[in-house]
């Protein structure tokens, strides 16, 4: 038999997954080196459209000041590329996306911008 493994849907608003839980303990070690200054979890959401809204999982504050929006993403579901794509042609900030490495690859996190 062969058994297909459904996400619980999605999380609650504050709660971090996996992915998300590893990448903030990166961004800490980031900030303890002096390469971001400060970041929070579902720090902004922006309005896209009425009726519509984005949170990007991260903002990120660079040392010169510059903000960033990270999205942890395994698979990217519904219109969550939408919504990263017109956050990014709205607003002023740097969108990114956050991959996982696999271990063949040597672990850490890709990313790409938008």
């Amino acid at each position: 038999m062969n058994k297909k493994f459904l996400a619980l849907g999605r999380m609650k608003s504050g709660e971090r997954n996996k992915l998300e839980q590893a990448y903030e303990a990166h961004l800490e070690l980031l900030k303890q080196a002096g390469k971001i200054q400060w970041y929070k979890f579902e720090g902004m959401t922006f309005k896209l459209a009425k009726d519509t809204r984005y949170t990007p999982d991260f903002v990120v504050m660079l040392p010169n000041g510059e903000m960033e929006c990270h999205e942890c993403k395994s698979i990217w579901r519904d219109d969550a590329k939408i919504k990263i794509k017109v956050a990014s042609e709205l607003f002023p900030f740097r969108f990114v996306a956050v991959y996982a490495n696999t271990k063949r690859d040597g672990c850490g996190f890709r990313t790409e911008e938008f």
